[in-house]
């Protein structure tokens, strides 16, 4: 399912990206490109503000393609002009919480998320993830069991003394 996403609407929303940063656009897209490589095929455009000088004007590749708008037009107009051009409209996503913006898809039947709901998905990249096999294993040693591990590598639990 290919992705819209309204960029500085998306790092508002991150916790561990900040819109003052100078490099906030460039940290946002290295978790895209994350996200995108988690499955085969996913498509990403994110469409920032700010085509100016100053900006990476190129941090396409791995599944992510960026955009940044040149003034006098923005991000939004950008996205509303994008969401109005796409064909297959089952097949994507707009991740915006701008209200023109997401009722522009919405009018489309373009399924839409919100900044917040997919910077939520962005920042669960970074947490471990603990599996429920992992989790029955994850029990104290019985005494039967700390007294076989010490037989195992020779420790003799009264005296301290390896066995050779």
């Amino acid at each position: 399912m290919p992705i819209l996403i309204d960029g500085h609407n998306l790092i508002g929303q991150m916790t561990d990206i900040n819109l003052s940063d100078p490099d906030d656009e460039a940290k946002l897209v290295a978790k895209l490109r994350r996200y995108a490589a988690k499955k085969r095929g996913r498509r990403i455009v994110v469409v920032f503000d700010g085509g100016v000088y100053g900006h990476p004007q190129n941090l396409n590749g791995y599944g992510v393609e960026t955009r940044f708008v040149k003034p006098p037009q923005n991000a939004d107009q950008e996205l509303i002009r994008q969401i109005r051009a796409i064909r297959r409209r089952e097949e994507w996503l707009v991740v915006s919480s701008d209200r023109a913006v997401v009722g522009e898809a919405q009018a489309r039947g373009i399924r839409v998320m919100s900044a917040q709901e997919f910077a939520h998905r962005l920042q669960m990249l970074d947490q471990p993830r603990v599996n429920a096999r992992d989790k029955r294993g994850d029990r104290p040693l019985s005494k039967a069991e700390i007294e076989e591990w010490l037989r195992f590598f020779g420790v003799d639990e009264d005296e301290d003394t390896l066995y050779y």
